[in-house]
């Protein structure tokens, strides 16, 4: 306190009450949810300025709530028209929110941190760590970095990629190509799914040279940086890469091939998406949108126009997800596995689960069986309040709950229909579904507890 300067009781109470707030957010999850929470509230405060939108006046603050909430979720997910409704200014700010959502608050933080003051603490190590789940201490000073440079890699080759295809085969002027490029190329690494033509990447259906590059990154993006690192480190030794690295690439590839398999037989003779296309046209787009379902948010074909059966195995795809610690949603491919490992070892009567040569720990069991029922429970409630409150059909409120929920941002387009209570309920699932259900859980905790004994065990029948 300044010599001479005597505080009020009043002021007094009010320090001691920010003090007991800031040492009550002591656990990284919680510092996570806050500057999440904070972000989208700037995002929100930029995007209800008049020069962030393209017509006269300032956005409405539900429609800019619901985009900054989306763009900082890399969700996809819009109630206006991207490419219309916002500014110059507008578009850039949600691009920024994309990326900053992409790297993570706080591995982002971390990073600004080092360059600064050329060190990291424990609580800010601590704090990267829980971010990016499968770094040790140790390393988080390196993989900072090594996520910004890896992205901003992808993102620049991808951008370039697709601005001279815009430019050559579409006629659009430099700077708006190499504006299209970039944005695009940062929302299809961040797994986000917003782009700027008002039916998301329908006119290029048929174009590889555009889809092709725009998928690439999606799946780099979702596989996770510990996955792209240890790829990068030992390209050619795979069978010195950890567990976790094969799990995720073996898992990623035959969801990729099945939900091709799938969406191109199903949809084959459907005119209203994959029917109206040539057989060369109708595999490109099946496997786009076979990529993008997996928590990306963009479709070369009208979502609305797809049959039932295609809306729910798209949600069971969006609902897995990609690889852990990337810039995508679900529940994580290594959930998924690990489960279906689980089943597998108690069908054959295995006493353990292994996986290449590998037994997967008790410990990691447990975790997958806490986020997958969490996830069930996160989806299936909301689902049906959903349901109750805008009377839409149950496939219909399923797949855009999952699409929030994984942060996938497709839609069969009712979004911009729903209730405020519906896009509030929407926005609660992207919040939730980008911190992921067991650092939400973790972050409402007050306080942690051991346990210093262990009680007999009891018989329980099973089924």
């Amino acid at each position: 306190m300044v010599p001479g300067v005597v505080m009020s009781r009043r002021a007094a109470d009010g320090l001691r009450w920010v003090r007991r707030g800031a040492l009550r957010l002591r656990h990284p999850a919680q510092l996570i949810a806050a500057a999440y929470a904070v972000g989208i509230a700037a995002g929100t405060l930029l995007l209800s300025l008049p020069v962030a939108r393209a017509g006269p006046g300032g956005a409405d603050v539900a429609e800019a709530l619901f985009t900054a909430t989306s763009a900082l979720c890399v969700t996809g997910l819009v109630v206006v028209d991207t490419a219309s409704y916002w500014s110059y200014f507008g578009e850039s700010v949600i691009l920024t929110l994309i990326q900053v959502g992409g790297f993570g608050i706080m591995t982002l933080a971390s990073l600004l941190g080092l360059l600064i003051s050329r060190r990291m603490g424990l609580r800010s190590r601590l704090i990267a760590a829980a971010e990016s789940p499968g770094t040790g201490l140790g390393d988080v000073r390196t993989v900072v970095v090594g996520v910004v440079t890896l992205s901003l890699v992808v993102q620049a080759a991808t951008a370039v990629l697709l601005a001279l295809r815009l430019g050559v085969a579409y006629g659009e002027p430099p700077l708006r190509a190499a504006w299209l490029g970039w944005f695009h190329a940062v929302s299809g690494f961040n797994n986000a799914g917003f782009a700027l033509y008002p039916d998301s990447l329908m006119r290029f259906a048929a174009d590889p040279w555009f889809c092709l590059p725009l998928a690439a990154a999606v799946i780099l993006g979702g596989l996770g940086f510990p996955v792209l690192f240890e790829l990068q480190r030992r390209p050619r030794e795979p069978r010195h890469w950890s567990l976790h690295t094969k799990i995720t690439l073996v898992t990623s590839a035959v969801l990729l091939v099945a939900g091709t398999v799938f969406i191109t037989a199903a949809e084959w003779g459907n005119t209203g998406t994959l029917g109206s296309l040539d057989p060369p046209a109708r595999l490109l787009a099946g496997f786009f949108q076979s990529a993008m379902t997996r928590t990306a948010g963009f479709n070369s074909v009208d979502i609305a126009q797809l049959g039932s059966g295609t809306w729910l195995a798209m949600s069971v795809l969006m609902f897995i997800g990609t690889g852990s610690g990337g810039t995508g949603g679900g529940i994580k491919v290594t959930t998924f596995a690990v489960l279906l490992l689980a089943i597998r070892a108690e069908i054959r009567g295995d006493t353990s689960v292994d996986a290449f040569r590998r037994r997967i720990p008790d410990q990691a069991q447990r975790v997958a069986l806490s986020v997958a029922l969490l996830a069930v429970a996160a989806v299936v409630a909301p689902t049906l309040v959903l349901v109750q409150i805008t009377g839409i059909r149950l496939d219909e409120a399923l797949f855009e709950v999952v699409s929030a929920f994984a942060t996938t941002g497709l839609s069969t387009g009712i979004t911009d229909d729903l209730p405020p209570t519906g896009r509030g309920l929407l926005m609660i699932l992207m919040f939730a579904g980008r911190l992921g259900p067991v650092t939400l859980a973790t972050a409402l905790a007050l306080r942690e507890r051991g346990r210093l004994y262990s009680l007999p065990e009891g018989s329980l029948i099973i089924g």
